[in-house]
């Protein structure tokens, strides 16, 4: 078998019909190119979406909840064990809202290897004093080192340096809708007053933006022993310890295991972001839908033109039979065709592609609530380019096959007399 005879057939016809050929090439560089420009830009909107959520949000949140207690003592006593018994207007328990003995707990977490980094953190819900107005909202005591380096909260400090939390006494950075609320400057001292009537002054050291509008009206962030001051609490006093882990998929069995362990409420981020993901992957589908449905438009293009060239090149393909020609080596050829296609039109796909992401990536993106975002997210992923070039072949191919095997069918003896 003369492979370098087949491809130099192969060759010839592709060129004698060059204008058909390079409208299907055209067909599969389109397809590709939407398809990489379309997953790059979808997938780069979803982990946009996603580091405002996920970058967030502790892989396992340990928090003790206030809620009524399961076991009553009605249900406790000998004497009615064997009735039902109803229970109305049941009250949440007395329990402290602080995690019990949190050093131990910290000293824990530290020690296992499966952990990355963990950030004790303080929840305190607080008014914020305009005047005669207060305004509801929230102050978070944090760790400022460890927020920064597990949940990149210096990326969303849009104004001053997140560290003056740790090295101003009394300071908060204010989300930029209590700011504007507040008029509240750099510089300038907010009153905060807690829910037990205890007043604190703070400075403000800096703005907060989440993007997320609702969150940043009611939402600052203090240092821990700032809040503890506020609320009146001792060093220990913790509400919630954030733990990211090596491996995320492990958060539903570790949230489950330190949950029993600490005695604590433990809640994973799969749990915590469900609905979030599952909007994540319905946009990944589509993308990756529309893409293939390119594609496979492309390929009845590439199906089509074969068809044709087949039926105006009978005579060739009954001369090549006719001079020792198998019906397989006849297969080949009209393959050989639609591969060279498939694999121009593919690698072109991939250039332009590129070049479309890069143009989508230099587009000015620019809204109030995303101040960190300039330009329209682009994921640059390279197995999006493994999936183009190799789904480009597998339809290309699809296409050539079955009109090359039904010219590998043509009887030389029927063509010939016909003529």
């Amino acid at each position: 078998m003369n492979y370098k005879l087949i491809a130099d057939i192969a060759k010839s016809l592709l060129l004698a019909r060059w204008k058909q050929s390079l409208v299907a090439a055209v067909g599969v560089t389109f397809s590709i190119t939407m398809f990489i420009a379309l997953l790059g830009f979808m997938n780069g909107l979803n982990d946009m979406l996603d580091s405002l959520i996920l970058n967030r949000t502790p892989h396992i949140r340990l928090f003790n909840e206030v809620k009524p207690n399961p076991r009553q003592p009605v249900n406790l006593s000998t004497e009615f064990k064997d009735g039902h018994n109803f229970i109305q207007s049941i009250k949440s328990s007395g329990s402290r809202v602080e995690i019990y003995n949190s050093a131990a707990i910290i000293r824990a977490i530290k020690a296992d290897p499966r952990v990355l980094g963990f950030s004790p953190k303080i929840s305190a819900p607080v008014l914020y004093n305009a005047g005669t107005i207060d305004i509801n909202g929230a102050v978070s005591g944090i760790e400022v080192v460890a927020e920064n380096a597990l949940f990149f909260f210096n990326n969303y400090v849009t104004t001053g340096n997140p560290l003056d939390l740790k090295n101003v006494s009394n300071s908060i950075i204010l989300g930029k809708g209590v700011a504007d609320k507040l008029l509240a400057d750099v510089g300038d001292v907010v009153q905060v007053t807690t829910s037990q009537g205890e007043r604190l002054p703070l400075k403000v050291v800096g703005y907060f933006q989440s993007g997320i509008a609702d969150y940043d009206k009611v939402q600052s962030y203090a240092s821990i022993s700032t809040v503890q001051k506020l609320l009146g609490k001792p060093n220990n006093y913790v509400t919630d310890i954030q733990v990211k882990l090596k491996d995320l998929t492990l958060a539903p069995v570790m949230a489950k295991e330190y949950a029993q362990l600490f005695q604590a409420d433990a809640e994973d981020v799969q749990t915590a972001n469900a609905q979030f993901e599952t909007g994540s992957s319905v946009r990944s589908l589509i993308s990756y839908s529309v893409g293939i449905v390119l594609l496979i438009v492309a390929g009845f293009g590439i199906y089509n033109i074969l068809n044709m060239m087949i039926y105006e090149k009978m005579d060739t393909i009954a001369i090549l039979k006719a001079t020792g020609f198998s019906g397989k080596d006849v297969q080949r050829i009209f393959i050989g065709i639609a591969l060279s296609i498939g694999i121009v039109g593919g690698l072109s796909g991939l250039v332009f592609g590129l070049a479309v992401s890069l143009a989508i990536d230099q587009i000015p993106f620019v809204t109030a609530a995303l101040p960190t975002v300039k330009t329209f997210p682009v994921n640059y992923d390279p197995k999006f380019y493994i999936i183009g070039i190799v789904f480009s072949l597998i339809t290309t191919y699809a296409a050539g096959f079955f009109p090359a095997r039904k010219a590998s069918k043509v009887d030389p003896v029927v063509i010939i007399r016909g003529k």
